[in-house]
């Protein structure tokens, strides 16, 4: 664990066929961008091995930046089943790496990621993005969507860090 005044998060936007991560540096107020991108499988590989792929992922992420928490989108209404099944999938892998590394997991709505990130949490997908970019400090919008939605969710944890360990003791 790093010390108490700074924090490495590990923001996860889930998905089989792309999961999106984010890497920030928290220290109050600061926090900066670490690396971002995305861990992609292939469609027509089999579905336990596109999860296994993931898994294998996430684990060489956590190993390389001993992320003191892990920050994970949560499931939100989807209108089509199919794909509320893969993202619960492949959310269930980023909670078992996180587990099985001994880091500690918290999961944000994108009502919260919208509410922390952007002060409203009905803002667009394009104002999200922005926000990131500014409070990152970087030059341009992290691209693809998903790994801006992950360092989104990497900031909302941690803006929320101190209530959330608080309420926990």
């Amino acid at each position: 664990m790093h010390n108490t005044e700074e924090k490495v998060v590990l923001g996860i936007d889930p998905g089989t066929a792309r999961m999106g991560y984010g890497v920030i540096n928290y220290k109050n107020p600061d926090i900066s961008c670490v690396e971002y991108g995305v861990l992609e499988t292939e469609t027509k590989t089999e579905e336990a091995l596109r999860l296994k792929d993931l898994y294998k992922g996430l684990n060489n992420l956590i190993h390389k930046h001993n992320p003191d928490v892990v920050a994970i989108e949560d499931i939100f209404y989807f209108k089509n089943q199919k794909t509320l099944v893969q993202v619960s999938q492949a959310r269930g892998i980023a909670l078992l790496a996180a587990t099985n590394n001994g880091k500690k997991c918290y999961s944000f709505t994108p009502l919260q990621v919208k509410q922390a990130v952007v002060g409203y949490g009905q803002a667009e997908k394009h104002q999200v993005q922005e926000m990131v970019k500014a409070i990152l400090h970087l030059e341009d919008t992290p691209k693809p969507d998903d790994a801006a939605d992950a360092l989104a969710v990497a900031i909302s944890c941690a803006h929320s860090l101190k209530m959330l360990q608080f309420s926990e003791k």
